[in-house]
């Protein structure tokens, strides 16, 4: 009930919309730097693959982004936070085939059997993590509320837009390039066979 004391302000705040879109753009602005040094990393270690696993990113963010504004979905932080880590995801699917298709170089196959078995032998692992992932995805979105929900979202969303491009786009187009003898080159792949040491 009401008091006989007297009230004195000592400190009176104001938070306004700026506040809340200045930690969105700085999200957005970590997104991006952090996006730029995944495909440096990339290109320099996969050199050729790189350039396949930038276009593969390329695709998933204007799906994703085309997604989200078909659904009309709110950007906030924790929706931000679960795109970067889509898109890590999603570069973390390509390690798995790219690596797989280098040790099949290595082993003496063509560039077309090892994209082959890359993709055949990373499928079911790439599967399992992202499998998981929903689950989890699945668990916050049913116990969570508000913002967590919104992450929950974009990270289910993220995950399947992902496993999808990674493993029909970037296969299609190594694929197509694999006919051409320069593309096919282990160098350009990322292979650099180690000389046999006379012993």
């Amino acid at each position: 009930g009401a008091l006989p004391i007297n009230l004195e302000i000592e400190e009176n705040r104001t938070v306004g919309p700026t506040l809340g879109r200045d930690a969105l753009d700085k999200g957005l602005y970590a997104g991006l730097f952090g996006f730029i040094l995944i495909i440096i990393f990339m290109v320099s270690y996969y050199r050729g693959l790189g350039l396949i696993s930038f276009l593969n990113l390329i695709i998933y963010i204007i799906i994703f982004w085309g997604v989200i504004a078909g659904i009309g979905a709110a950007l906030t932080l924790p929706g931000i936070a679960g795109i970067i880590l889509t898109i890590g995801m999603a570069v973390d699917a390509n390690v798995i085939i790219f690596e797989r298709i280098k040790e099949e170089i290595q082993k003496g196959k063509s560039a077309r059997l090892s994209i082959n078995q890359g993709f055949r032998h990373g499928l079911r692992t790439i599967v399992d993590a992202n499998v998981t992932t929903l689950i989890t995805a699945a668990a916050l979105y049913r116990f969570g509320t508000g913002p967590i929900r919104g992450f929950a979202v974009t990270l289910s969303l993220g995950v399947i837009i992902s496993m999808l491009t990674s493993l029909v786009f970037s296969r299609s187009i190594l694929y197509l390039l694999a006919g051409f003898k320069k593309v096919a080159n282990p160098r350009f792949l990322g292979v650099f066979r180690k000389k046999e040491s006379n012993s």
